[in-house]
């Protein structure tokens, strides 16, 4: 057995212990290559874990075009949960539209605005949830664990693709005709809201265009936090 054909079989296995011991379940995707791989795993194998997104309302235009794309490709629609208005209102009108590039507090306030309270919307009445986070991936997760205890939410939280490479992302979505974001072959390796994201250039770490304009320390939107701040998985654990 390939070091690939290993990889699929075990993420397989944990999803169908997700979904036999932990339902119910829920998939958080980003539409982006590393959930495009879970998003293929979980609905060819049909395990019982549905799959929602964020739609902040300042994705880039390929991104939203996942959506279809994935209707298109496997006849499944993907949950859609979205920002309240009026938080998103005051935001604006205190601070304008692109405050975030001001300071991390700043950007953080329209990250939990856009994507933390959405988030925690999508979870409520699971027992746990799945993310498409690889410890490759940044600095803030090279102690990534495939299951985590997520006292933020009272649940379970999984990252089944913590052990895979970038290489084993893309082979898996070459040898298995998977739909993918046009950004990919744009020089988005890591693809999150339009005025945040950027394209790299070769050599740079697959997270440098997210929030380029922080140190890579603070390169996260909240999401995955404990008591509202952001620590290694490995201090969860123990």
């Amino acid at each position: 057995m390939s070091d690939l054909s290993k990889l699929i079989a075990d993420t397989h296995a944990t999803l169908s212990r997700i979904a036999s011991d932990f339902s119910p379940a829920v998939f958080a995707s980003s539409l982006a290559a590393e959930d495009m791989v879970l998003t293929d795993m979980i609905l060819k194998a049909k395990h019982s874990i549905g799959i929602f997104s964020l739609e902040t309302g300042r994705l880039h235009q390929e991104t939203l075009a996942m959506l279809d794309k994935v209707k298109q490709h496997y006849g499944y629609d993907i949950a859609v949960y979205k920002p309240q208005q009026d938080a998103v209102d005051s935001y604006v009108a205190q601070h304008g539209l692109n405050a975030f590039y001001d300071s991390v507090e700043m950007r953080k306030e329209c990250c939990r605005i856009r994507k933390v309270e959405p988030l925690n919307r999508a979870l409520s009445g699971n027992k746990a949830w799945v993310t498409g986070q690889r410890r490759a991936q940044a600095a803030t997760r090279t102690s990534l664990l495939v299951e985590e205890d997520d006292p933020a939410h009272f649940m379970t939280k999984f990252n089944p693709l913590a052990d895979w490479s970038e290489d084993d992302i893309w082979n898996y979505i070459r040898d298995n005709g998977v739909p993918y974001n046009a950004l990919h072959d744009q020089g988005y390796p890591s693809i999150g809201c339009e005025p945040c994201t950027r394209a790299i250039q070769p050599g740079e770490d697959v997270r440098a265009g997210r929030w380029w304009w922080e140190n890579p320390e603070s390169k996260e939107c909240g999401l995955h936090v404990v008591d509202g701040k952001l620590i290694r998985i490995k201090s969860v654990a123990a």
